[in-house]
This record gives structure tokens, C-alpha cells and sequence, in this order.
């Protein structure tokens, strides 16, 4: 096997999918080094190469590779000297180059990193996030004193990137003299593992330590990346001694990110952790009437709203949607029928699970050994009220069932009864390990 070509057509094709910073600082100086019984072992200059690779980028070289010679079982890396001339990074002629600027960039603000289109007036706010809102408005009147640091977490495609970078916006409005800046893990890491290359690592920490709020976006990746958190943790003190405010993003609560330094958890615990759910229906039919008028079309009230409950899932899947749908209508230039919109949307709806609210309630009960008819009654033994609140998370949470019809169901409760169970379970759980793991094991008698 030609190791030397495959790396080089793998390159080739990664390139396209990376910026071309992040390719020149992750992937110069790498190579195949051999194959061994299916196992391809790639050779890396670096500690912080390899563990970046690993993180960030494994699935996308062990997939490349895949492609590219069908024997792969798994991929290995190993730190190596390699010689630069003999290191050859696809030339610019032989490597797809997507000369059009994604049309989000063209907003970005070079100095700070910020899109100004990231703002409060166009940000939903309802169940599923308005902890966080409440939390970032707070910050806004106090920056660096209120929530410091600030730590949101949640899945991917919730609003958590437009939340923070908003935080920014505000700030940056409302006070002119402070100085703001954005920026992901990735370029965190980046721009540290290039200071040290260069022999530049005080001009990387007064870059970064000069502002009034630090915004880092993608926070996850940081596990295992023991040289990267320690500088992280560095450049946290800093700004928590003097007061300047520091704010995160992750996909995962900090306790569930792999390898995480118990000072960092312990820091970022200090401040304030809020998470980001999925939009229930009123939030989602909010979202699709703003999108709409940002540009500037018209549907049908019956099709909003059929979009709203077909849609489920995130807010990116909700947008890309609607997208599909507006992308129609301009072509068509008449409005569209809700038939059309069902068979437009037919591929991107999840099918629902189907469950009777009694099911629940009877699996609940003898999970905690009650009586299912308790679940219904009027009263305030702790067991019986827990097991109600899990019940109506469970209803909310895993099976979408409206807060409304919740209560009619639950003995006539009123669907703001509902909404503080079902926030009451939310929150129990980020502090509460051992409910975490009654929710678990209830969830899998429901398979």
C-alpha cells in the first residue's frame, strides 16, 4: 500500500470540509506512517496535534480514510518527527476550493467576531430556554459580577450560539468602552498551539486577557486537552479577578464532558449553568412566524401551525424546514396548499411514539411501588408527588403531550401545576444523580 498517496488523497478531500486555518494548523506536518492488519497508525508532530485529532476530528479521518482504502479497521496516531519537505499538503489546484462566502460570514464583525444579526428582538424566548434569558439579561445589568462564569449547555441547533452572542451584542451597545470578543474552542486552541510554535505564548495571553468579555463557544472538545485547559484555566482566573465576564457554550453539562479537570468544573460550578431544551409548540410556532417575516413571506395560518406540531425536533431542523418551504413557494410564486407543505415535509418529520398517558402513570407507580389511583388524588405526600411530577415531565419531556391536556388528565391540575412540575423535574435532575438514574431505568420499561 501507497500510504504516502492515500494521506494525500485523504488531505485533499478534508481540506474541502475544514477552514483553511484549521487545516494548515491541525494537519501540516502529519502522514500514514504504516498499516498494520487493518489498524492505519498517522503520524502527528505534536501532543496537542494528536489530541485535537482525536477530538475533534476523528470521525472525519477515519471516515475519509475508509473511503479511500476498504481494509481500514481502525486508526491510531502516534507522535513522530517528520520532516516538512518531505510533508506534501495537496496544492491549491488539486483541492475543491468553495469560492462562495457562506452568506452568515459576511455579517461577522472582524473585530470582535460577533454577527450583529445574533440579537434579543429576534430571540424566542419560552420554557425550553428562559432560564438562560432571564440568567443573560442579568449579566447584561451587571457584566462580570452577576453569573460569572456563565456556562449554557444543551443540543445542537437550540439557539445556544445566537443566546451568547447576543449577550455580546447587548454588552458591547450598552457599553461603549468595554471590549468584546467570540471565539470557538477550536480557535482558542489554535491560536494557543500557534503561539507556542512561534515562540509568541505572552502576545497569546495578552490577547485574550485585554477584554471585558470572553465569549467561548464549543467549550466540549476541551476533555482530554490537558495543556489547552490549563491555559483556559489561566486565562479564567484572570478574568475573574478583575471582574470581567466570561461566558460559555457546550453541548453537555461540565460534569459530562470526558476528562474535564475537577478545577475546571469547580469554576465554571461558581458561576452559573443553565441548559437549552428542545422548543415546545408554542415557542416553535413563534420561531416559524418570526423566520417568516425576516423574509418576508406569508403561509397560511393552518400551515404554521401544522408545521409547529410536525416539526419536533431543534430549532435548526425547524428552520431548515421552513426553509424547504419557502424555497417552494418563491419558485412556484403562489401560495402553497397544506397539501403540498405535507408532502414537502413528508421525509423530515420523526414518527412519534404513541403512548396512552395512563401507561405512563401505570408504569411510574410501580416503578415506586403506589398505587396507580394515587397518582390522581388530591395530595401532598412527598412519594405520591414526586411520582405525579415525573409523570408529567415524562409526558412533556419524552412524549410532547401539551401542558394543558396534562392537567385535564391528572385530575384537573392547571397547566401552570404542570409547567412547575415539569421545570421542578428539570432542574432536580442537573443536581440530583440518583433521580437521573430512576428516569433511566423508567424510560426502559417503556421499550
Amino acid at each position: 500500500m501507497d500510504t504516502k498517496q492515500l494521506w494525500k488523497n485523504c488531505l485533499i478531500e478534508i481540506e474541502a470540509g475544514v477552514s483553511k486555518a484549521n487545516f494548515s494548523t491541525w494537519f501540516k506536518n502529519t502522514c500514514i506512517l504504516r498499516e498494520e492488519t487493518g489498524v492505519v497508525y498517522v503520524g502527528v508532530p505534536n501532543e496537542f496535534v494528536r489530541d485535537w485529532l482525536k477530538n475533534k476530528y476523528h470521525k472525519l479521518i477515519t471516515k475519509t480514510i475508509a473511503g479511500a482504502y476498504e481494509n481500514m479497521r481502525a486508526v491510531e496516531y502516534i507522535i513522530t518527527k517528520i520532516e516538512t519537505s518531505k510533508q506534501e499538503l495537496p496544492k491549491a489546484n488539486e483541492v475543491y476550493v468553495n469560492k462562495e462566502l457562506p452568506l452568515r460570514d459576511l455579517y461577522i464583525n472582524p473585530d470582535d467576531n460577533l454577527n450583529p444579526r445574533y440579537r434579543f428582538d429576534s430571540f424566542i424566548v419560552g420554557s425550553f430556554n428562559e432560564l438562560a434569558y432571564a440568567a443573560s439579561q442579568a449579566i447584561i445589568e451587571n457584566p462580570g459580577t452577576k453569573y460569572n462564569p456563565f456556562f449554557v449547555y444543551g443540543g445542537t441547533g437550540l439557539g445556544k450560539t445566537h443566546l451568547i452572542q447576543a449577550i455580546g451584542n447587548s454588552i458591547k451597545d450598552k457599553y461603549q468602552n468595554k471590549k468584546v470578543f467570540y471565539l470557538t474552542l477550536e480557535k482558542f486552541a489554535t491560536d494557543f498551539i500557534n503561539s507556542l510554535q512561534n515562540n509568541k505564548a505572552n502576545s497569546f495571553k495578552e490577547k485574550y486577557r485585554k477584554y471585558d468579555l470572553l465569549i467561548i463557544d464549543d467549550i466540549q472538545f476541551i476533555g482530554k486537552m490537558e495543556k489547552i485547559q490549563e491555559e483556559l484555566f489561566h486565562t479564567f482566573n484572570t478574568f475573574y479577578e478583575n471582574n470581567k465576564q466570561i461566558i460559555f457554550s457546550s453541548d453537555k453539562h461540565p460534569n459530562y464532558i470526558p476528562e474535564l479537570a475537577d478545577r475546571l468544573k469547580s469554576r465554571f460550578a461558581a458561576g452559573m449553568i443553565v441548559d437549552v431544551s428542545e422548543p415546545e409548540y408554542e415557542s416553535r410556532l413563534a420561531i416559524l412566524k418570526i423566520k417568516l417575516r425576516e423574509v418576508n413571506v406569508n403561509l397560511e395560518q393552518e400551515i404554521i401551525e401544522y408545521i409547529a406540531g410536525a416539526i419536533q425536533g431543534n430549532i435548526r431542523e425547524l428552520e431548515g424546514s421552513l426553509n424547504t418551504i419557502v424555497c417552494q413557494y418563491h419558485l412556484k410564486n403562489k401560495p402553497l396548499t397544506i397539501s403540498e407543505v405535507k408532502n414537502l415535509l413528508k421525509n423530515n418529520i420523526k414518527p412519534k411514539k404513541n403512548v396512552a398517558i395512563k401507561d405512563v402513570v401505570k408504569i411510574v407507580s410501580n416503578y415506586y411501588s403506589l398505587e396507580e389511583s394515587s397518582v390522581y388524588e388530591k395530595t401532598r405526600r412527598k412519594e405520591i408527588v414526586k411520582a405525579r411530577q415525573i409523570v408529567m415531565y415524562l409526558l412533556r419531556e419524552d412524549f410532547n403531550v401539551s401542558y394543558p391536556l396534562i392537567g385535564q388528565k391528572l385530575g384537573g391540575k392547571d397547566h401552570t401545576t404542570v409547567i412547575h412540575s415539569y421545570l421542578k423535574i428539570k432542574t432536580d435532575l442537573k443536581n440530583n444523580p440518583q433521580l437521573l438514574q430512576e428516569l433511566d431505568q423508567i424510560r426502559i420499561l417503556f421499550k
